[in-house]
């Protein structure tokens, strides 16, 4: 596979097979996020390529056409981050998801994934498997580009709206724990004000907004997530809001239902 040449250079990005190492940056230069593309079309493929490399904070480092590829590219092209399709050939997007967080060699890879529509029930199983967050593919251009910057910084990446429904519906089903989730047990080691907090996470807010509802500071808030992620062993903030939900913290009636 060929990756779509740099709109602003000109040129193609080396390809992520060939062990080359990656170029370093000049001394006070920001590092560029390495991001690789994953999905079964090609043409998408092509297109995400074209707006990612248009973005100066941004390089395309390998496509894969389906998951088995995603997870070696991962390793290979040294990827920051993976936009992973959930519905791909050979090896679907979750279990993709699922080795790639499993793989102490890409611990610090993350994946933001994509679905076609945001109702996609497969969406809790890529979260629980180790996903930053997702988006629908009819996302506007630059609001890929921001989801891909939130989630590189470490930030997930939830839609209040359907996420809120999906993760309620969905998590309300019976069925055995998930593996790498955090025990809602846990929840009894939280303060009262970690519980509010960990609530408005579970409600997609991000540390500022959250900040301003409990009226404290943002800095204030972000040591309360970091706290609560360190007491129940949670990955990220996508982990905590599946913990909010399957402890009953955050239940489907405390919820607005509008997008």
């Amino acid at each position: 596979m060929t990756t779509p040449p740099d709109p602003a250079s000109g040129t193609s990005p080396a390809d992520p097979s060939s062990g080359a190492a990656a170029p370093t940056p000049a001394p006070g230069a920001a590092v560029p996020i390495r991001v690789l593309l994953a999905d079964d079309q090609t043409l998408v493929r092509s297109a995400f390529a074209m707006l990612v490399s248009s973005a100066r904070d941004m390089d395309v480092v390998g496509q894969a056409g389906t998951g088995r590829e995603a997870v070696e590219l991962a390793r290979t092209a040294r990827a920051d981050l993976v936009v992973m399709d959930i519905r791909m050939p050979d090896l679907d997007g979750i279990e993709a998801t699922r080795r790639i967080a499993a793989d102490e060699d890409l611990a610090g890879v993350k994946v933001l994934v994509l679905t076609t529509y945001d109702t996609d029930e497969h969406i809790v199983e890529a979260l629980r498997a180790g996903a930053s967050g997702f988006l629908v593919k009819d996302t506007r251009p630059a609001e890929l580009l921001d989801a891909i910057r939130t989630v590189a910084a470490g930030e997930s990446l939830l839609s209040p709206g359907p996420t809120a429904r999906l993760i309620a519906r969905v998590l309300r089903l019976p069925e055995a724990p998930p593996t790498g989730v955090p025990a809602p047990a846990a929840l009894a080691a939280l303060s009262e004000r970690e519980r509010q907090v960990l609530a408005l996470v579970a409600r997609g807010l991000n540390n500022a907004e959250a900040a301003q509802t409990l009226g404290l500071s943002p800095l204030t808030t972000k040591t309360h997530v970091s706290r609560i992620m360190g007491k129940l062993g949670a990955r990220d903030r996508a982990q905590l809001v599946i913990a909010a939900y399957e402890s009953g913290l955050v239940t489907p009636t405390c919820r607005s239902e509008s997008p």
